[in-house]
């Protein structure tokens, strides 16, 4: 099978929104925790996102039903890809003591290249191996000081550290287990499968209430953008992003995410960046330019790579 470790330029305007809107999902994420309990709040997310996107099918007059003989690979990939990565991560972030530490879950292509090196067969090149080795670096540097922080509180760290594995393995299983669907239908039907574990822990175990008028200013909204954009334009732009690129290429793109998380956190906060921020920034940075920036040559290259464009 060929592969580049590139990205696809016809992507890369997709990456940008994506990376925007999914790094400031994490200041609005923490504002509708402190009114709305976790299982609740991803209850909300998903069953917006799931109705957000298959409406969007139905108006584009796309398919949505699942081919036959596939729904038993379309539930596993949702209940990895939506159910526990949900649950790692909302129970993750609240027990680490700052929101950086949910970088951890943005660890995911040490998991994943090896993973696709392993299961689907694609070369661990020396510029993709670089380009993970910096971002990682920039990683531990946006962790900064707060690294001994995060040993102090294993639990959330191994939480996050859980929720990055289950990404990368969930986008494995993207590509190595192909749903026959357009890309809004097989997001909504991820959400809507996954999103009934997630429902029945808000109805039977966690208290609290689905009411959102009853919740102040900042969390409504704070909720609503996950609803609008972190689920219903996100989520389908990762899967797109899954399904057409490289894992090892798309994994690292996505480096960006949580560095726009932490400068976005601060200006919600009016904190001001340190040096180390700044650095992190460039680390990630360069990282992504492994993957973003073309070889010589390799135009014709990445275009056989490509699958035919689906709606």
């Amino acid at each position: 099978m060929r592969d580049h470790a590139g990205f696809p330029p016809q992507l890369i305007g997709l990456l940008l929104l994506l990376t925007l809107g999914w790094g400031f999902n994490w200041p609005m994420m923490k504002l509708a925790l402190t009114e709305l309990a976790p299982m609740h709040f991803r209850a909300w997310c998903l069953a917006g996102g799931a109705i957000g996107l298959f409406a969007i099918a139905r108006v584009n007059r796309l398919s949505m039903r699942v081919p036959d003989g596939q729904w038993g690979r379309l539930t596993a990939i949702a209940l990895v890809n939506m159910t526990c990565w949900n649950i790692f991560v909302i129970y993750g972030i609240p027990l680490l003591p700052s929101g950086r530490a949910a970088i951890l879950g943005y660890t995911m292509p040490v998991w994943s290249v090896p993973l696709s090196v392993w299961l689907l067969k694609e070369p661990l090149t020396g510029r993709r191996l670089l380009g993970m080795t910096i971002g990682l670096a920039g990683m531990l540097t946006l962790l900064g000081g707060e690294v001994h922080a995060v040993g102090r509180a294993p639990l959330g760290a191994l939480l996050l550290v859980a929720a990055a594995i289950t990404w990368a393995l969930g986008t494995i299983m993207i590509k190595r287990w192909p749903v026959g669907l357009p890309v809004s239908s097989f997001t909504a039907w991820q959400m809507t499968i996954g999103g009934i574990p997630i429902l029945a822990t808000a109805l039977f175990v966690e208290p609290g209430s689905f009411n959102l008028l009853g919740l102040s200013a900042g969390p409504l909204f704070a909720t609503l953008y996950n609803i609008f954009v972190a689920f219903i334009f996100c989520f389908w732009a990762w899967m797109k992003i899954a399904r057409t690129a490289s894992v090892g290429a798309s994994s690292i793109a996505v480096l960006m995410t949580p560095v726009v998380g932490v400068f976005s956190g601060m200006a919600v906060l009016g904190e001001r960046p340190s040096w180390l921020d700044y650095l992190a920034l460039v680390l990630v940075s360069l990282s992504i330019a492994t993957v973003l920036v073309p070889q010589r040559g390799s135009s014709t290259a990445v275009a056989d790579t490509l699958p035919p464009a689906e709606p």
